[in-house]
């Protein structure tokens, strides 16, 4: 039986999220899969202030991700991939959530939102780049519609990765 996504809001990240997401993310189970151990706050500055940018200039990014209480929870988004190796040039779909609002259906309802948005904006496909042993967030890209296009092995840490596609235009897998 399926049960109906939890209501969730996007909006732009503040100066302020950046204290927020480093204490939403500095749990192990969290930063599991993005490096392991705990961000300094000014990583967190980083990339609220980037996500600004992103947004003025793209209009998206990794937006903080509130709850029906207006509670900041995570992030869901877009970007340009970051790296030098990988899908460049390609847009990235992501999202984190603080490790208490796990398996409640936010990920899957703020990227829902997240592929909507992109669609508004233009953007013809996604990627999103999971770790192999990632499976909720593969489970995330399942439920979006995303395809398995390609398994990889990172170059900084050896472990095997996805990269999963999905054409905007069509709303299908590419």
């Amino acid at each position: 039986m399926n049960r109906a996504l939890p209501v969730v809001r996007l909006r732009v990240p503040t100066d302020e999220d950046a204290l927020t997401w480093h204490r939403l993310f500095d749990h192990p189970e969290v930063m599991e899969f993005h490096g392991g151990g705990s961000a300094e706050v000014s990583v967190y500055e980083e990339l609220t202030a980037r996500q600004r940018r992103h947004d003025a200039e793209r209009g998206f990014c990794l937006w903080t991700m509130l709850d029906d209480e207006e509670r900041a929870i995570g992030f869901t988004g877009a970007q340009p991939w970051p790296q030098d190796w990988g899908p460049t040039g390609e847009i990235e779909i992501g999202w984190r959530l603080g490790r208490e609002f796990w398996g409640q259906g936010y990920a899957t309802a703020a990227a829902r939102m997240t592929l909507d948005r992109l669609r508004a904006a233009g953007v013809p496909s996604v990627v999103a780049m999971v770790l192999a042993e990632n499976k909720r967030s593969i489970e995330v890209t399942r439920r979006l519609g995303m395809r398995l296009a390609e398994v990889f092995t990172l170059p900084n840490s050896r472990r095997e990765g996805h990269c999963y596609r999905l054409d905007l235009s069509t709303g299908y897998a590419e």
